[in-house]
This record gives structure tokens, C-alpha cells and sequence, in this order.
């Protein structure tokens, strides 16, 4: 008798390409990330700059603490950039870079009378706090629906520049001084991400990030924290609102001191979108 024609070659065919449809579907992007993103904006930061040394050897039982707002009168508000370029390899891995600084000058001026020796005593500070921080991050994408989760792994740039001098004169006599810190370092950043869209045109994200310096004279640790919103009015321009918080704590060690340095910023920052 004649064989009735076999379904499988067919039915194994079908198999193939709806496994293979699967897999494409799987494969897709998240609407909640960009395959390229860039972010150019504005962080209104409200900062506390504390320095604090501490003798050592010879010089043991003497330590200060100066505060750069609450001493020196540094206004705590400042705006500065802030820039972000991410891209995708693939649909779930990608690149993330990211720089802000917190830059500060102050000169402030002070006069007063010494009526014993009929003479006005005058002085002038000048200050200078800069901050910069930069990052770059290999990001791995969780998720391929509405909510992503990522983990990152990189290295962080910061440099810290802190200078005072002061001059002062008072009945024909005058001086000055001039001290500072400054310090620079590579060191390794883990990173955190949340990414939900909304819809097309709303989408909320945060991040987290950290970085540890050991060895060596110098110490101490950065962690960052962002959380907010994403509106885009036009297919591949819009806008964010974020709230942006940091700390910044340093260790390090002299031959006859130690100084810490702690910096801590808060505030929102805006940014212009494009997304490709």
C-alpha cells in the first residue's frame, strides 16, 4: 500500500521558525532603554565641605577642623554640567559614562577699626573647592519588558582641588598665606540600575554606584545616587528631572599628619534627552 506523505519535514520546519520568532521577540530591546542615549544638563547641588587634620609624631595632640560653608562663608548652591552618553552592544549589554563637577571660587573681604592704635586693620581669603568626578561602566540589562534591572562594573575619576590664601595688613604691616589639598585617583565603581517605561513618551529610572580607594597613602570612598523621571515630547528629544545625591570621604596620610575631606552634595539636576 502507498504510504500516507509525512508531516514532519513540515512540522519540524514550523517548529524551527517559531523558535526562532521566540527568540527574536525575546531578543528585543526593552522600551525602557535607549541603544544610544545622551544626556547634557545642569546639577543645582547643595554642598557641605569639611576638612579636618590631625598631627602625628612631633606633632601629636594638634588637630583642627575647618568647614568651608560654615567658617569660610562658601555659598553652599552652586550650578554645574553634567553629562551622560550610554549605548547598547547588543540588546542587553552596553557602555555608560558619566561626568559632573561641583567647582567653587570665593574671595570675601574684611576691614575693621583698632582704635588703640587709630589704624583700620584689612583683610582678604580667597577659596577655591573643585570637584570633579567622571566614570565609565560595562552594564549588563536583565529584562526585556517594561522593567529592566542592570549591574555594572568600571573605574571612577576623581579630582579634588582645595586651595585657601589669605593677606592681611594693619598699621604699615602686612602678610599672607597660602595652603591647600589636592588629590587625584583611578579606583574600581560597581553600579546599580532600574529602568521602567511607562509608555513611549514617560519613563523612571535610578541609579546607584560606588567607589572604594585602598592601599597606599591615600583612601576612602564615593558612592552616587540618582533617581528620576524621563518625558519625551518628540520621538527623539526630550527631557529629565532628577534628584541627585553624593558623598565624597578621603583618608590621607602625611609623614607627620592625616587629613580627611569630606564633600557631600544634593540636589536636582535637568538635563536635555536624545535617544536613538
Amino acid at each position: 500500500m502507498p504510504h500516507a506523505p509525512s508531516h514532519k519535514p513540515a512540522a519540524v520546519s514550523l517548529a524551527v521558525m517559531l523558535g526562532l520568532a521566540s527568540s527574536a521577540s525575546f531578543a528585543q530591546t526593552s522600551p525602557a532603554l535607549d541603544r544610544i542615549g545622551v544626556w547634557l544638563g545642569g546639577y543645582y547641588s547643595d554642598n557641605t565641605t569639611d576638612l579636618s587634620v590631625r598631627g602625628r609624631g612631633d606633632y601629636a595632640g594638634i588637630h583642627g577642623k575647618l568647614g568651608f560653608e560654615h567658617d569660610l562663608g562658601f555659598d553652599k548652591r552652586t550650578l554645574d554640567p553634567r553629562v551622560r552618553l550610554d549605548f547598547l552592544i547588543g540588546d542587553s549589554q552596553g557602555f555608560s559614562f558619566d561626568y559632573y563637577r561641583i567647582h567653587r571660587d570665593e574671595t570675601h573681604t574684611y576691614s575693621a577699626p583698632i582704635e588703640a592704635l587709630d589704624t583700620t586693620a584689612n583683610a582678604t581669603l580667597r577659596g577655591r573647592v573643585n570637584y570633579d568626578f567622571g566614570s565609565a561602566s560595562y552594564r549588563w540589562w536583565f529584562g526585556h519588558e517594561s522593567d529592566v534591572f542592570g549591574l555594572g562594573v568600571g573605574a571612577a575619576y576623581y579630582k579634588v582641588n582645595l586651595s585657601l590664601s589669605g593677606s592681611a595688613s594693619a598699621a604699615g604691616r602686612s602678610g599672607s598665606a597660602t595652603t591647600g589639598y589636592r588629590d587625584s585617583e583611578w579606583a574600581p565603581m560597581l553600579t546599580l540600575g532600574w529602568r521602567h517605561a511607562f509608555n513611549d513618551q514617560w519613563r523612571m529610572y535610578a541609579d546607584a554606584s560606588g567607589v572604594k580607594k585602598n592601599g597606599g597613602d591615600l583612601s576612602g570612598h564615593i558612592w552616587n545616587a540618582d533617581l528620576g523621571v524621563e518625558w519625551f515630547p518628540w520621538q527623539n528629544v526630550g527631557f529629565a528631572l532628577e534628584y541627585t545625591a553624593s558623598k565624597l570621604h578621603l583618608h590621607k596620610n602625611y609623614h607627620d599628619a592625616v587629613a580627611k575631606l569630606d564633600l557631600k552634595s544634593n540636589g536636582p539636576a535637568f538635563y536635555v534627552r536624545m535617544r536613538f
